[in-house]
């Protein structure tokens, strides 16, 4: 995001570091300076399970995008077949605070799995998979992920997942494939599993705040240039994202939504404009009125034809 929306003088991105999704929240609510964070969608499941930052705190956080879905991997030893199997043994949920530490915690909790919790780092727990000292370990990660490459002649694979009605609310089911792990998942076949978005966030600022305006300039910027974000040598989950989709449970940014707001209205006007062309155009020679049946049957020529002009 800093390489495409930073314009020197004018605007400046300056990434951090964070601690994980839920600390980036609180970095967003508490600490100096902090204009933005990273996290995940199932943050607020979370955070009302911790019940940490009051019942409110949802009145002051705000998302600017949804951005791309980052898979769930369970991987796991050649004997384990089924979720189920990990009930009582030791699966790596990952670093305290983690996204995937949140997510494998509400994952097992809501599909009733009960199990010993390790919170080695990534490269640590996969070591522990190989010896037997660990039965799984859970990873997060927008596909393909670089690290599951160090899985390559391990025996180890990637256990399915399935997309239980529990899971409904808060997750999006998902598919990795042999094109997206060679070494791990055969050609033809695919694993199921199940996905997390991630979600750009910023502090609900009012809107005569200097702070508002900063995070108004971003938006500008973050959309205008988004066309930029889904071309090489860009990862490639950057071409699923639609930064104007809907986020339920959620309240968007006020300079977000007045960024789509415009944007809309411009489209409407050069959609009324080119349909007033195409009629012209399509309506006949004689001068005679178009009525609104013939309007209507002209306007769904006219989606087809306008597709062609881009």
């Amino acid at each position: 995001i800093a390489q495409v929306v930073d314009d020197g003088d004018n605007l400046r991105v300056l990434p951090i570091v964070g601690r994980g999704v839920a600390q980036n929240v609180k970095d967003v609510m508490f600490l100096r300076g902090v204009d933005m964070g990273i996290t995940q969608a199932n943050v607020l499941k979370h955070y009302a399970k911790t019940g940490e930052l009051g019942s409110d705190f949802m009145g002051q956080i705000v998302y600017v995008a949804k951005l791309f879905n980052e898979e769930v991997h369970i991987v796991v030893r050649p004997d384990v077949t089924d979720i189920k199997q990990l009930k009582g043994k030791v699966v790596n949920l990952g670093v305290p605070g983690s996204g995937t530490a949140i997510t494998a915690r509400l994952l097992l909790d809501d599909l009733g799995i009960n199990v010993q919790e390790s919170h080695l780092a990534d490269v640590d727990a996969i070591e522990k998979l190989k010896s037997g000292d660990i039965a799984a370990a859970v990873f997060m990660a927008g596909k393909p992920a670089p690290f599951m490459a160090w899985l390559k002649g391990s025996g180890l694979k990637v256990l399915p997942i399935p997309y239980a009605k529990v899971l409904e609310d808060a997750y999006y089911p998902a598919t990795l494939t042999h094109d997206d792990y060679p070494d791990l998942i055969a050609e033809g076949q695919s694993v199921d599993t199940v996905s997390v978005c991630a979600v750009l966030v910023a502090f609900n600022w009012s809107g005569d705040n200097v702070r508002y305006r900063k995070v108004a300039k971003f938006v500008d910027a973050f959309f205008s240039k988004f066309d930029e974000l889904q071309k090489p040598p860009r990862h490639p989950k950057w071409r699923e994202v639609n930064f104007a989709a809907t986020l339920e449970g959620w309240h968007r940014s006020p300079a977000a939504q007045a960024w789509i707001n415009r944007a809309k209205q411009g489209t409407s006007t050069a959609s009324k404009s080119n349909f007033d062309t195409f009629l012209a155009q399509n309506a006949g020679s004689n001068g005679a009125p178009v009525s609104d049946e013939q309007r209507a049957e002209l306007f769904k020529a006219f989606l087809e034809w306008n597709k062609n002009q881009h």
